[in-house]
């Protein structure tokens, strides 16, 4: 599908300092950020948060962020999947939740240079890591969740193993950048690619309605080159409505800003440079004033549902502007050609 657009110049600039705002406005003394004011935090989302803030240059916000990560870690290495205020309102343990800190410390570490803090949150990220690690199978899907029991759903969601994917790319690099050794982490990770390119019967194919499903295996660089770029054209009209977004469900007429900010990052990624320009500009009128963005709109009538302000939307969005002007240098943590300049740089390791 081709898009009519004249480049960058119909861009609107984002207000970048007001969108981290509007995230440390929910942000508690103990570092934690929760999706909304009063809401429920989960691990995933407070680290996305947390990336937002290091790309408008918030470093000790951010980093009081990763250490509410740290001393709410469990013993097993995971974090209770939500928490209220305090109390645990879902206890289950999710694997892509444990490991999603590893890209988010090693993004912060790329804007700011800190080895202290890379060092800091060694320990904590290894745990993370460990725990995901600890529940991949023989054909390298990782399964979901643990209860609070400990007993393992034996589900494999393709997003979340993305996801995983992403995660132990990032660790292994901070691995590299620490002096360490662990290779049983590549090898997971190797696994779990194989399983991501060509073993779809392993995953939950109900989850298949959702987009990310469609952009998660690319955006993580499971998925790269020519198989990539087929992915994307191939259920492009499936998911993406012109001058809205990319719908969250397939069979339904909403469309949501986070998912069109993470398919202008996978677009990015792939140097699909153009596409991600044109879904850029079609956020700039779903904003409050604020600095927040609408988490998700219906067409073609034009009602924002739900009205629920969330701070990972608004890192979302950052994250995307982050990819297509590279304002740190974190802005190519997605991009497949980071990463196979960096695979190079340790050939024969």
């Amino acid at each position: 599908m081709e898009l009519n657009i004249s480049l960058s110049e119909q861009i609107k600039p984002i207000e970048v300092e007001k969108i981290a705002d509007f995230i440390t406005s929910m942000q508690k003394e103990s570092g934690e950020i929760p999706w909304s004011i009063g809401g429920k935090t989960d691990p995933w989302d407070h680290v996305e948060s947390a990336m937002g803030l290091s790309i408008a240059g918030y470093y000790p916000q951010a980093e009081s962020a990763y250490q509410w990560m740290a001393s709410s870690q469990l013993p097993d290495g995971s974090w209770w999947s939500e928490t209220k205020d305090g109390e645990i309102i879902n206890h289950n343990k999710e694997t892509n939740f444990a490991a999603y800190l590893a890209v988010g410390v090693y993004h912060h570490y790329l804007i700011t240079g800190d080895l202290d803090f890379l060092k800091t949150m060694w320990p904590v990220l290894s745990r993370g890591i460990q725990y995901a690690i600890n529940m991949q199978t023989p054909n390298g899907e990782i399964y979901w969740a643990r209860n609070r029991e400990g007993a393992i759903d034996r589900m494999s969601l393709l997003t979340g193993c993305s996801s995983i994917y992403m995660s132990i790319k990032c660790a292994v690099a901070v691995a590299r950048i620490l002096g360490k050794k662990r290779s049983a982490w590549q090898a997971a990770q190797e696994r779990l690619g194989t399983a991501i390119r060509t073993r779809p019967d392993l995953f939950n194919m109900i989850k298949s309605r959702f987009s990310m499903d469609w952009y998660y295996p690319v955006l993580c660089g499971a998925l790269s080159g020519d198989d990539a770029v087929k992915r994307i054209s191939h259920l492009w009209e499936k998911f993406v409505v012109p001058d809205w977004g990319v719908r969250c469900v397939s069979d339904r007429p909403w469309v949501t800003m986070a998912e069109s900010s993470e398919l202008i990052m996978t677009l990015a990624a792939i140097g699909d440079d153009t596409r991600a320009r044109t879904i850029f500009s079609w956020l700039s009128d779903k904003r409050y004033p604020d600095g927040s963005y609408w988490m998700g709109v219906t067409f073609p009538d034009s009602v924002i549902w739900p009205e629920e302000k969330t701070s990972w939307t608004a890192a979302a969005v950052l994250m995307a502007w982050d990819a297509i002007n590279k304002i740190t240098p974190a802005a190519g943590l997605f991009n497949h050609q980071y990463w196979r300049e960096q695979a190079s740089l340790y050939i024969g390791e």
